[in-house]
């Protein structure tokens, strides 16, 4: 399996005070060649290292596709356009029903795996301004996907993105997405998720907890900012 995928932009940034909050969501697009660490790109800094950041989520991909649809519901008052979700890869034809859970990719002189759907969380409504923004995404499953990096090594955005597996049984991002947040007590989904191997330990924490529970872990914070984390 070798298709390629040329990439539209990558993106690192620095933690500053925007929107009302410490954030690095604001990155500026890179052309040289970065080093790609377990933890991440070589100078893109995590303001919320309890929330964000980690080996099972390095890299930040988001599809530049949806920023059409964002501009069509919400107008060209905002500046929909890469890296405005605080993306660190930006491309064009891969989207979250064709990407897929484990999906292993070569990028340069690394390799990189499909961890998990992005989590949306209220700081994305504040940095556009839009109200429970942060809910349309997680509803919509445009969330975009995390990786894990398997082998580290240098990067740049000439690097094209080249799919070399895809685990058996994989769930789609849409799909993860639409059992995880969609339907997250549906025994069905959360036993199809417990199969799915390559999930990030933090999620499937999340679906184990869920299975011997019967209760969802309380969304209120990460999606509204109310209560506490």
């Amino acid at each position: 399996m070798k298709d390629a995928m040329v990439l539209k932009g990558v993106f690192r940034g620095n933690v500053a005070q925007r929107y009302g909050f410490q954030t690095a969501i604001d990155k500026v697009s890179v052309e040289e060649s970065l080093y790609l660490s377990w933890e991440g790109l070589e100078g893109d800094v995590c303001a919320d290292r309890r929330h964000h950041g980690g080996k099972e989520r390095a890299l930040h991909q988001y599809p530049l596709e949806h920023y059409a649809y964002w501009q069509q519901k919400y107008g060209a008052d905002h500046d929909w356009r890469a890296p405005g979700m605080g993306e660190n890869l930006s491309t064009e034809g891969m989207l979250e029903e064709a990407v897929c859970l484990g999906d292993r990719y070569r990028w340069g002189e690394a390799i990189i795996e499909v961890s998990q759907p992005r989590s949306p969380c209220f700081k994305l409504s504040q940095r556009w301004g839009i109200d429970r923004f942060s809910v349309e995404m997680q509803g919509l499953s445009r969330c975009g996907w995390l990786y894990r990096v398997i082998q580290p090594g240098r990067v740049s955005v000439q690097d094209a993105l080249v799919l070399d597996e895809r685990e058996s049984n994989a769930l789609s991002i849409q799909q993860v997405c639409e059992y995880f947040f969609g339907d997250p007590l549906s025994k069905e989904g959360l036993h199809r998720l417990k199969q799915q191997t390559k999930l990030s330990d933090s999620w499937m924490i999340k679906v184990v907890h869920r299975l011997e529970t019967q209760t969802v872990e309380n969304w209120t914070f990460r999606l509204l900012g109310l209560g506490e984390s």
